[in-house]
């Protein structure tokens, strides 16, 4: 299964698992009259659409490069991602501000069942979070590892969420604000979350560069082809799922146009072969030893 198929895969169970999670947070949360619980629904059913950004992001990825993409349609991957971040950002400041205006609201102390749907949620979504966490790590997914932190905040507005609740439940003439205060702690902790995926969405779509890591195992396996003496130069960009690599390779001055062209195409497929995340090399042949 390609690395592409099983990112869209885990991107509808997230889809279906969300769906279910607002669903119930939300109607439990408006029979409970928990504040907090409701704030939570809301942001799961978020995840919904955020979960659906992802998947068509990493559908239009894979269509192969054309005449007018020649680099492919991977930077819509990478766009999703962004988009997750800014919806992220926009549902947490509403859940914050709903949240607060409950604050001046007289209400009735919240029912206990709610706390039972908040522990179902903060056990689904562990499984969820932790289950991309892993396939983005091996696809290079930016959009699925955006999903993946908003899954764990979830966990953590979860947990918020539930604390508010109990002490409400444990001491309503005390706590009865409580509930409230948890629904803004979610809310600001889902907008620090979208910020921070627009940040890394926004400087891959800068084209910044990858680990150094990355760059010295190009090095590495490009000079273990037979007439690579060197690199003089390594940039990669992004797009999408993969990088695409410049490099400037070194050979022997006094080779012809045609062997030095043919240690390029060798070290092009190596690179390709050996490094799953590098999806195409253009390579400039430069004279080894000379200034």
């Amino acid at each position: 299964m390609s690395h592409s198929m099983t990112a869209r895969r885990i991107a509808i169970v997230s889809m279906a698992v969300s769906a279910a999670l607002a669903a119930l947070k939300i109607t439990v949360g408006w029979l409970a009259g928990s504040t907090a619980v409701v704030a939570d629904g809301v942001e799961a059913a978020g995840d919904v659409v955020s979960s659906a950004v992802v998947f068509f992001g990493l559908a239009l990825a894979a269509i192969p490069p054309d005449d007018n993409h020649p680099y492919g349609h991977g930077r819509i991957e990478t766009l999703s991602g962004f988009t997750v971040g800014v919806m992220l950002a926009l549902v947490g400041g509403g859940i914050a501000i709903s949240s607060m205006q409950r604050l001046y609201v007289k209400a009735t102390p919240p029912q206990g069942f709610a706390v039972y749907a908040m522990i179902v949620s903060i056990a689904a979504k562990s499984i969820l979070s932790a289950a991309k966490f892993k396939i983005a790590r091996n696809t290079g997914s930016n959009g699925l590892r955006a999903d993946a932190w908003n899954d764990s905040v979830d966990i953590l507005s979860g947990i918020v969420a539930l604390a508010a609740l109990s002490l409400t439940l444990y001491d309503p003439a005390r706590f009865l604000s409580a509930d409230s205060i948890g629904g803004i702690i979610v809310g600001m902790i889902v907008i620090f979350l979208g910020l921070m995926v627009v940040r890394d969405s926004t400087l891959q779509l800068m084209d910044t560069m990858p680990p150094p890591e990355l760059l010295d195992e190009v090095r590495r396996t490009a000079i273990l082809v037979p007439g690579a003496l060197g690199v003089e130069k390594c940039f990669a960009r992004k797009t999408g799922l993969q990088y695409h690599v410049d490099l400037h390779l070194e050979v022997d001055p006094d080779l012809t146009v045609r062997q030095s062209h043919d240690i390029a195409t060798n070290v092009r497929k190596r690179l390709q072969t050996d490094l799953e995340w590098v999806a195409d090399v253009l390579i400039h042949v430069e004279p080894h030893g000379m200034q």
